[in-house]
């Protein structure tokens, strides 16, 4: 039997309305699941809100029938109308952008029917935030602050680096507790429940993003139920974005819902903090083979081209935001792949304000090569990166690419500054380019990364400025898109690239490539 206050006795009669009453109805049965003997306050709480997908099952144009019946569990159809007074309510992400959806091939009508819902959590007293990472906008719990979360890297994080108290309870009990502002006094709730069960000694060197990114999932993977596992090493420059990595991981390979970091976190000065006078259920080591072992267990094998970057969960703060900035300074821009930095809406204008939205255009890039048909043109780029088919590959009237598996099938050479690693094919490969050029419909200009001997019968043929043989490190084929402005002279072999193909900012829904550096081989 859960012993109640005053105050709950009044929501349980139904003296505060019938939503709290059925909420705390809610949170008393989920008490009794756990075997909680007692409640207590919450003051800081997120709610998953919005026309998200799963809620699909339950069909209807009211909001409040889906919410009673999917949030509360109930049949009957209760407006979400208020929450708890002393509880500081935040918006979890939402399944669409808050001012637009066409950058998100959404529809119309699931925007608008989204933000129906997001207006209805907003008269209830919901700060609407839409973001995963509330921290980020003020919801910051203190040590001994009891919390509810949608998140489960946020539960990690608000028992682990701020010492506050939460348990991993679900979308619809964080609803429950955030209208009724009561959750069950159990588990990280209770101050002796809070000790560190496992001591997990770290001998491998962690440092970057990536590397506790590794450490998380490399402890989290074998952790047991319920573990709260004290991380010992000799770690330097620990810093609020690498703790979040960790907890974050942590909570994706595992049940975990708190850490410690000894030396770092607040409730493990030491190890012997953190364990608060109990021995160890285990010590498992953490070397470089185990960071190797979880970093190939993420990647895929083989490889691919890229055609879609997204950055940002759990949302980027402004740090990271200008990190990426910085890197895409000067890089290359390819039409080829959508790129999308998340973050929460302050800091977007945040990054508005300090230009980290609005690359600068990029300065020409030049490339050196041998100049062998004299002459200065400028044009377009094609680019083949797996070259032509001589024999057949075009037609010679039109310039079009004809060659099936080719990726620049039905465009055509003509009046293009053609860029190939070399010929390919049949030993007649000149003719069909010496065709094209009698019907006017030659290529402007030659880029070849290595020239061979069908490509110089062409190009002794074509009589087209052309420059060849680049360093390995500077492949054109690589370098150059398809659609790049660039200018090729002939006399001094150089090729500059004076406008890239894609837009100049990556914005926040462009079309930006980006390579992050490849974490180094282990073992």
């Amino acid at each position: 039997m859960v012993r109640l206050d005053d105050y709950e006795k009044r929501l349980l009669s139904g003296k505060e309305g019938r939503l709290k009453q059925v909420c705390l109805e809610n949170i008393l049965r989920y008490a009794e699941v756990l075997g909680a003997e007692e409640l207590c306050e919450v003051t800081k709480a997120t709610v998953f809100f919005g026309a998200h997908n799963y809620l699909n099952v339950k069909p209807s144009d009211n909001p409040d029938e889906i919410f009673s019946r999917m949030n509360l569990a109930v049949d009957e159809i209760l407006p979400f109308d208020s929450t708890y007074e002393n509880c500081y309510v935040q918006s979890c992400a939402s399944p669409c952008d808050q001012y637009a959806h066409e950058p998100f091939n959404q529809s119309a009508e699931f925007f608008h029917k989204n933000s129906e819902f997001l207006e209805q959590a907003r008269g209830a007293g919901v700060v609407i935030t839409g973001t995963c990472a509330p921290y980020l906008t003020g919801w910051l719990p203190i040590r001994g602050e009891h919390f509810v979360t949608t998140e489960s890297g946020v539960t990690v994080m608000g028992n682990s680096i701020w010492g506050a108290m939460g348990n991993s309870d679900g979308i619809e009990a964080a609803f429950w507790s955030a209208i009724c502002g009561r959750t069950p006094q159990w588990g990280n709730h209770v101050e002796e429940n809070r000790a560190g069960t496992h001591v997990v000694e770290v001998k491998a060197e962690v440092d970057s993003l990536l590397e506790w990114d590794l450490l998380g999932r490399a402890i989290g993977d074998p952790l047991a139920t319920r573990a709260v596992p004290v991380i010992s090493g000799d770690f330097r420059g620990v810093t609020f974005q690498k703790l979040r990595q960790l907890c974050t991981t942590l909570a994706i390979f595992s049940n975990c819902e708190m850490c410690h970091l000894a030396g770092h976190t607040p409730e493990a000065r030491s190890v012997e903090d953190a364990l608060r006078g109990n021995r160890p259920a285990g010590t498992p080591v953490i070397d470089e083979p185990a960071l190797q072992k979880a970093y190939e267990a993420v990647c895929d094998p083989g490889e691919g081209e890229i055609d879609f970057v997204s950055l940002g969960c759990p949302h980027y703060d402004i740090e990271q935001i200008k990190r990426v900035a910085d890197y895409l300074k000067g890089r290359r821009i390819s039409p080829n792949v959508h790129f999308m930095l998340w973050t929460v809406y302050p800091l977007k204008a945040v990054a508005d304000e300090n230009g980290y939205t609005r690359i600068p255009p990029l300065a020409p890039i030049t490339l050196k090569g041998r100049g062998v048909i004299p002459g200065i043109v400028e044009g377009e780029a094609l680019v083949c990166p797996k070259s032509i088919t001589g024999w057949g590959g075009i037609d010679p009237e039109t310039g079009i690419i004809k060659e099936y598996e080719n990726v620049n099938r039905g465009k055509s050479i003509k009046g293009k500054i053609l860029v190939m690693p070399g010929s390919k094919g049949s030993n007649g490969w000149s003719c069909y380019f010496a065709a094209a050029r009698v019907a006017g419909a030659a290529p402007l200009g030659w880029i070849f990364t290595r020239i061979d001997s069908s490509a110089g019968v062409a190009t002794a043929v074509l009589q087209i400025p052309t420059v060849v043989d680049f360093p390995e490190d500077r492949d054109p084929c690589r370098l150059i898109s398809s659609g790049d402005r660039i200018c090729l002279d002939g006399d001094t072999g150089e090729v500059v690239i004076l406008e890239a193909a894609g837009p100049a900012s990556p914005g926040w829904h462009g079309s930006q490539p980006i390579r992050p550096r490849p974490w180094p081989m282990l073992g």
